[in-house]
């Protein structure tokens, strides 16, 4: 009796003692520690994926910080002001043949593209006003010496003097022919090309009221674009040349501190200013790395 009692006993302890063991497995804890660090890793994995998405796109998107446009729409610069006042070589090569100009004693051939400082008035007071004036002095020099020499007072003959000044105009068109090819663009050289563009670009950004500035900021932004554009074009086509490259970070950084200085002084005039220049707000904003 007793002893089947304890025997009784004896399985009961053992059977608890196997759920207990039972319950205190940590297989079951295993299996969810480790898909919770399955989970984070996956979560961790997404999350650097997706980060690193936004860098390519961001990057992508990110304006030009040398030319300042962004990836397709380079066609920006072009239709920008400073494009269309510069003047290229290109632009130079491609020019027509001086335009023929008839005279009443002759044909002018005056080039499509003058010299900076030669616009349409310059060109009626050269082409029309002054060699009419000189043909009408020299007509009357020759008449008075004429008379001199005749020894008389008499005025001289109408037919004669008219004669005279059709030969002296004749003198003025072949003088204003070489003036032409002298002011044609086209004969200038490399320097003489930027000086031109130079002062352009003085002219077309400077305020109205006080033209010819180039202190101004936009004529000093101006001036530095002109120069990244010409030396970008230049280091696209001989790309080990190290001392340009230097100067062209150099001068990228000097155009960032006008900008960003104009904008402290007037925020409509920095804004205005850009799309003039083909420039983001990107390109001269934050940290640059050139």
């Amino acid at each position: 009796m007793l002893r089947s009692c304890f025997s009784q006993s004896s399985r009961a302890v053992a059977s608890s003692s196997t759920c207990t063991r039972a319950g205190l497995h940590t297989s079951a804890v295993w299996r969810a520690e480790g898909h919770r660090e399955r989970t984070a890793r996956q979560a961790k994995k997404a999350n650097l994926e997706q980060r690193a998405e936004r860098q390519r796109l961001a990057q992508a998107t990110r304006p030009h910080v040398v030319l300042g446009t962004r990836p397709g729409d380079e066609s920006k610069w072009s239709t920008c002001d400073l494009a269309k006042v510069l003047v290229t070589e290109e632009q130079l090569l491609a020019s027509p043949a001086p335009q023929l100009v008839s005279h009443p004693l002759g044909e002018l051939r005056l080039p499509p593209l003058f010299q900076f400082g030669v616009r349409e008035e310059e060109k009626r007071l050269l082409f029309e006003t002054l060699p009419v004036l000189s043909a009408e002095a020299a007509t009357t020099r020759n008449d008075v010496r004429v008379r001199r020499a005749q020894n008389s007072r008499q005025g001289a003959d109408p037919s004669a003097l008219m004669a005279e000044y059709q030969r002296e105009m004749v003198g003025e068109v072949r003088k204003m022919n070489q003036m032409a090819s002298l002011l044609d663009l086209r004969n200038t050289n490399a320097a003489g090309l930027a000086f031109e563009n130079r002062k352009r670009v003085v002219q077309a950004f400077s305020d109205p009221r006080k033209p010819n500035d180039p202190g101004r900021p936009e004529v000093q932004a101006a001036l530095l674009t002109m120069k990244i554009r010409n030396l970008w074009s230049h280091l696209t086509k001989y790309k080990r040349d190290v001392g340009n490259r230097r100067w062209l970070r150099k001068l990228v950084h000097q155009r960032a501190k006008i900008l960003k200085y104009l904008k402290r002084l007037d925020r409509d005039r920095y804004e205005a200013l850009l799309p003039r220049l083909a420039l983001e707000p990107g390109s001269v904003e934050g940290e640059l790395v050139v």
